[in-house]
C-alpha cells in the first residue's frame, strides 16, 4: 500500500482577484508502516497540503494517488467533537460497529477510560485531542493524517500524548503523515522528514532516519536534531 503525491502547484485568488501561490512542487511517496513528517514555517501551506491529501481540496495542479478503498483517519488541530455527545458517542459515531473490547483498549492506551461518559465541554484540550485520536484510530485507518496534534500543550502533556501516538501508530501497518513545527516531535515520531520552504511551499530537503522509531536512543535523537537544526534551508 502506497501513497503517491505529485502536486505541481496550488494557488487561490483573494477577493480582489489577486493570485496567491501556496504550493509549488510537492512530490513524495509514503508506504504502509511509514511515518512521514511535514516540517516547515507557519503559512508555508502545510494545512493546505493535508486538505489535498485528505481529498477535501481538488483545486490544484498535479495528482494524488491513494490506494483504492483505503480508510482515512484525520486528527485536526482543533478536536472538532460534537458537544452534545459523550466521549464514547463521539467515537462510536464514526465506528458504530467497533467491538467493546477494542474500544476499551483504545481508551486505556489514551487514558480515556474514566472520561468515556463525559462531554467535550468537560474536557481539557489535551483530553479532547485524545478523543480525536481515538476517533481516528477507531476506523482502523490505512492512511492517518495528524495536523499538529501536540500544539499548545505543555511539555509534560505533549510528551505523554506523543508516546501514546507512537504506541498506536506502531500497532497498525498504515501510512501516517504528521504535520508539526517541533523538531523534537518530528525526529521522535517520523521515519522521513519533509522540510518545506516558505510560501509557496516546496520540498527543500528530505531526511530519512534509518533507525526504527522504537530503537532510537536519546544521544542519537539529539545528534539528528543538532544536524538538522544546522541545515541552511534558506539557500537550498
Amino acid at each position: 500500500m502506497q501513497l503517491d503525491v505529485d502536486i505541481r502547484s496550488k494557488s487561490f485568488e483573494n477577493v480582489a482577484g489577486k493570485r496567491h501561490d501556496v504550493l509549488d512542487g510537492i512530490t513524495f511517496t509514503l508506504n504502509a508502516g511509514e511515518v512521514g513528517v511535514v516540517f516547515g514555517p507557519s503559512g508555508c501551506g502545510k494545512s493546505t497540503l493535508l486538505k489535498i491529501l485528505a481529498g477535501l481540496d481538488h483545486d490544484y495542479q498535479g495528482q494524488v494517488a491513494r490506494p483504492p478503498g483505503a480508510r482515512l483517519g484525520i486528527v485536526f488541530q482543533e478536536p472538532r467533537l460534537l458537544p452534545w455527545r459523550s466521549v464514547e458517542e463521539n467515537v462510536r459515531l464514526v465506528a458504530p460497529h467497533i467491538e467493546d473490547i477494542r474500544l476499551s483498549t483504545l481508551f486505556e492506551v489514551l487514558e480515556l477510560s474514566a472520561h468515556r461518559n463525559h462531554f467535550p465541554g468537560e474536557l481539557s484540550l489535551g483530553l479532547a485531542r485524545r478523543v480525536a485520536l481515538a476517533r481516528a484510530f477507531a476506523v482502523e485507518p490505512d492512511f492517518l493524517i495528524l495536523d499538529e496534534p501536540l500544539a499548545s500543550l505543555d511539555n509534560a502533556l505533549a510528551g505523554r500524548l506523543r508516546d501514546q501516538i507512537a504506541t498506536l501508530v506502531a500497532s497498525r501497518q498504515m501510512m501516517t503523515l504528521l504535520v508539526t513545527h517541533d523538531l523534537d516531535d518530528a525526529v521522535r515520531l517520523g521515519d522521513r522528514l519533509f522540510f518545506l520552504s516558505a510560501r509557496p511551499g516546496r520540498i527543500l530537503h528530505v531526511e530519512t532516519i534509518a533507525t526504527p522509531r522504537a530503537k532510537r536512543s536519546e544521544p542519537e535523537i539529539d545528534e539528528i536534531k543538532m544536524r538538522l537544526s544546522q541545515l541552511d534551508l534558506a539557500n537550498m
